[in-house]
């Protein structure tokens, strides 16, 4: 979810393409011989270097890295038979959860990675299998019946192809029981980078689909399907699986919308600026950890900026035109070091929502969309989306010091203030 110096735009599979190629495709038969057993083991007979976080029926992963200057985040997942340590970028705008995987075939080319390829279970998903349905749109043609081959793009312009296999996954549940679990995840063996490389070993898909991780273990029983994510301000944070981490009385929801049923959008909003309506409405929203950054549709970005601009007008803040961290930053009478330096100048932004009669706001204080950059000017965080597609995208900066629930059973999204994300939530198991 790297953004840059160049703030490209990097939203992961909300604007995916798909595409198959069978000429190219890897062949997975004879990759390994034997099959393993893949049903659930238990506690005493399992083992692994890396114990899940639980709390009550959840599983808690601790989140690294930060929006600035790293511009990725990740969580440790256990893979494989034997159990390896992986680093996956979460994304709530993806389904497919994928790791960069050593697989013979034409056209391998992977990107740099921090642990050695995944090498993958004798257990490729079919063609014909309802995971790999839902990878493909509905005229796709199965070309390989014993295999479901891939290839996902990216608006970066990088793209992943691979094939969907199952393995198993390793984690613990509030029964105390260590469980390595049988789910689908893709093979990637082909990689083209984008300008800016993830630099972890793939990613966690957290979308709506079937295919999405948490979307798996609902169905076998093993979690409610929701996520959430807590991520601090000061780097950091953590992700969870499952209803038992949050007081819902506390937690301000608003139902996902059927107008882009596929992702986790509250539909269409309102910009209000200083605690005041712009006139910046009917903005289609979408909330998603795989961009750093928020976006907005070109004609409501450029509105923003002069909102902005004219309410720094006479204040002791001028354009820093040598900073290219982001598109637009400012420099002051001194070098600023924390956003407490720069608070006073800006005012707060909420989103309100349209088909929300008790006109609950998504608020952004000025840490919500502001950065530091390393030459100690301020940056505005929220940057120019996609020209021609009016979706705007709540990233990862405006998604700070807050809990942030994605209830697919009830078909909602909510979110409450924490300031404490960089501290992991109590838990009867705390060993990592």
């Amino acid at each position: 979810m790297k953004v840059g110096m160049l703030g490209l735009l990097r939203v992961v599979v909300l604007m995916l393409v798909l595409r198959v190629s069978s000429s190219s495709s890897a062949s997975y038969s004879g990759r390994q011989t034997g099959r393993k057993s893949m049903l659930p083991v238990p506690a005493q007979a399992t083992t692994s270097s890396l114990m899940l976080n639980r709390v009550g029926n959840s599983v808690v992963l601790p989140l690294h890295g930060n929006v600035y200057p790293d511009g990725f985040f990740d969580v440790t997942l256990n893979i494989g038979q034997p159990s390896k340590p992986y680093f996956l970028d979460p994304d709530t705008g993806s389904d497919l959860t994928w790791l960069q995987c050593d697989l013979k075939g034409p056209c391998q080319r992977f990107t740099k990675a921090p642990h050695p390829h995944y090498k993958p279970s004798n257990n490729p998903v079919l063609c014909e299998d309802p995971l790999c349905k839902s990878l493909h749109p509905p005229e796709y043609k199965c070309v390989r019946t014993e295999q479901c081959d891939y290839e996902l793009w990216f608006e970066d312009g990088s793209s992943t192809r691979g094939v969907l296999v199952k393995d198993a996954f390793s984690f613990n549940f509030r029964d105390g029981k260590q469980l390595e679990h049988s789910l689908a995840l893709g093979c990637g063996y082909n990689q083209t980078p984008g300008p800016f490389p993830n630099p972890n070993d793939g990613v966690l898909g957290l979308g709506k689909g079937k295919l999405s991780i948490v979307s798996q273990l609902s169905k076998d029983g093993l979690v409610r399907n929701i996520i959430g994510h807590c991520i601090s301000v000061r780097g950091g944070g953590y992700l969870f699986f499952g209803d038992d981490h949050y007081d819902s009385s506390l937690v301000q929801w608003i139902s996902m919308s059927s107008d882009l049923p596929e992702y986790y959008s509250p539909g269409w909003v309102e910009l209000k600026f200083g605690g005041q309506p712009t006139g910046i409405k009917d903005l289609l929203t979408v909330f998603d950890s795989g961009s750093s950054y928020t976006y907005l549709f070109p004609p409501a970005y450029e509105a923003l900026i002069t909102l902005v601009k004219e309410e720094l007008t006479g204040k002791s803040l001028n354009e820093a035109l040598d900073d290219e961290t982001l598109p637009l930053c400012w420099k002051g009478e001194r070098p600023f070091k924390s956003l407490d330096d720069v608070r006073e100048y800006f005012k707060p932004i909420a989103l309100s929502f349209a088909n929300d009669e008790k006109d609950t706001q998504f608020e952004l204080p000025p840490e919500a969309y502001l950065i530091i950059s390393h030459k100690e000017n301020v940056c505005l965080g929220i940057l120019n989306g996609t020209a021609g597609r009016n979706l705007n995208i709540i990233g990862d900066i405006s998604m700070q010091d807050k809990v942030v629930i994605y209830d697919n059973e009830k078909q909602r999204i909510g979110w409450a203030p924490e300031k404490n994300c960089d501290q992991l939530p109590k838990s009867k198991s705390t060993s990592i």
